[in-house]
């Protein structure tokens, strides 16, 4: 999933991707574990993901906070 469509889904939609790449990449490295692992590439790519989305979820709540006008901490 690119970055561009992530930005545009609500907190909650992304809190629901997150915990569904955190279950991807434990079953992925469960089946590594055992040999059954296909595509090697799948971990390095649902990484990347699960870092896209805590990436913009940090920038969402920076936003939220500049815009109640937070101090920043």
């Amino acid at each position: 999933m690119r970055a561009n469509q992530m930005r545009d889904l609500t907190e909650e939609e992304l809190a629901d991707k997150y915990r569904g790449f955190k279950d991807e990449l434990f079953n992925l490295r469960f089946q590594l574990a055992t040999g059954q692992l296909e595509k090697f590439s799948r971990i390095k790519a649902v990484r990347k993901d699960l870092a896209r989305i805590l990436t913009i979820m940090h920038q969402k709540q920076q936003q939220a906070q500049v815009a109640s006008g937070g101090s920043e901490s």
